[in-house]
């Protein structure tokens, strides 16, 4: 499928988690720019990714911006062509793990560790 295509359901996809979100965290949510890419760039190999990861959060969590000199403004990579595969290239599939790996990055905006994300059923 065209990466347009691709980039246009994933969007999709994140408007409508976001839209399902308690209200008290939609703004923080949507204020964390997403970021749709084909595959992770070289520098994040170079960080020791696996090159078929499926999203990034980088950047300050929420509440830590003060805690640092320079913060880096927060933002979620989605990697497209990986999510396609992970989905075995079933349309209804990739929207689901979109959607899952948008909150599972986004968990990771609000400080949750791997133990909170997976009791939140985000792993």
């Amino acid at each position: 499928m065209k990466f347009s295509r691709l980039a246009a359901i994933a969007a999709d996809a994140v408007g409508a988690a976001q839209r399902q979100l308690p209200p008290e965290l939609r703004p923080h949510a949507r204020g964390v720019p997403v970021h749709y890419e084909r595959a992770p760039a070289a520098d994040v190999l170079a960080d020791g990714f696996e090159p078929d990861i499926l999203g990034l959060f980088t950047g300050c969590p929420h509440g830590e911006e003060l805690a640092v000199d320079s913060p880096a403004p927060p933002q979620i990579l989605l990697y497209l062509e990986s999510l396609w595969d992970f989905a075995g290239e079933d349309v209804e599939a990739f929207r689901e793990e979109v959607r899952l790996t948008y909150l599972h990055e986004l968990g990771h905006y609000f400080g949750w560790d791997e133990d909170d994300l997976t009791a939140r059923g985000l792993d």
